[in-house]
């Protein structure tokens, strides 16, 4: 797919909202100039931005995604949400959809002003799907490709949701959860057991579990009360819709439904087989790799009827 030869730079950078501080991390191969686009990764719920986007697993050269795409030829980023890994989490609040809509508001604005490269590739999954949805809907100037994986839209026909409503008086009662690693490996064994290889899985574990020992309710709050909270209508840029053929977060016919409401005619629906939730840590990351790339890679439209 790539040359894992080709040596990535990793940079840190801090950026504000509000006077608090957002990390953000960026990786490439030889300069973060001339590239083929500008990826932000976006995380979900339970985890903040580099164990999902650059995790490392003894033995693979490809269990980073930043990694992959950096050798691909692009300028990759993620950073973390309010209240997770390194950014700030001095405010006593829940850090809900909005909350992490307004970090990419500010994330976005950095790295175009910092890498004057115009719009941004966009890459959510689970929460984070719906976090990049309504910055999405709030700066479309500012996203060229917006890829929505794990996403959810109004919960029907969500078994992980029906579940997750049942603990709500729980998470209603603290701005903050508990996470370690009995729940991470939950993630991966609630839907479909055996997608993920347990290597990988521990991996991501103790890389989550390394930055955070407690993760917002915002996200999990909002996913359980106030769904639809995306406007497919207001979505005007090119979307792919990328869902697990196991992944519990969302029904089919939810998915498809919001992709038929999508108003731009450059959008895609793929299904993801073998897969359950979490895509870049299953053992069909590859397959996850490759739909993203092609999605990111496709030529631009020339005849527009």
């Amino acid at each position: 797919m790539n040359n894992t030869e080709e040596t990535v730079t990793g940079e840190e950078h801090w950026t504000t909202k509000e006077n608090l501080k957002l990390f953000l991390w960026e990786k490439y191969v030889t300069s973060p100039d001339n590239k083929k686009g500008t990826i932000l990764f976006v995380h979900g719920s339970s985890m903040a931005s580099t164990p999902t986007f650059d995790l490392q697993v003894p033995g693979m050269t490809d269990s980073s995604a930043m990694d992959v795409f950096a050798r691909l030829g692009y300028d990759t980023w993620c950073v973390d949400m309010e209240g997770y890994g390194r950014s700030d989490k001095s405010r006593d609040i829940t850090c809900d959809i909005d909350n992490g809509a307004h970090d990419l508001t500010a994330a976005s604005e950095y790295i175009q002003k910092l890498r004057n490269c115009g719009p941004l590739l966009v890459y959510g999954i689970s929460s984070g799907a719906l976090r990049a949805a309504k910055f999405t809907e709030w700066h479309p100037d500012r996203v060229k490709r917006l890829a929505l994986d794990a996403f959810v839209w109004t919960g029907e026909g969500s078994p992980t949701l029906e579940d997750r409503r049942k603990k709500l008086p729980q998470f209603l009662e603290s701005n903050r959860r508990p996470m370690d690693k009995a729940f991470v490996q939950s993630i991966f064994t609630r839907d479909h057991p055996g997608t993920a290889d347990d290597k990988v899985v521990d991996a991501f574990a103790d890389a989550i579990v390394a930055l955070d020992d407690s993760v917002p309710t915002g996200t999990y709050i909002d996913m359980c009360t106030k769904l639809p909270i995306i406007d497919p209508a207001k979505i005007p840029v090119p979307t792919i819709v990328m869902r697990g053929q196991y992944d519990g977060i969302a029904g089919f016919e939810d998915l498809v439904n919001f992709f038929n409401a999508l108003p731009n005619a450059d959008k895609q629906f793929a299904v993801m087989p073998g897969i359950s939730h979490a895509s870049f840590q299953q053992k069909n990351y590859k397959l996850v790799y490759h739909i993203l790339q092609s999605f990111f890679e496709l030529p631009e439209q020339v005849y527009r009827g």
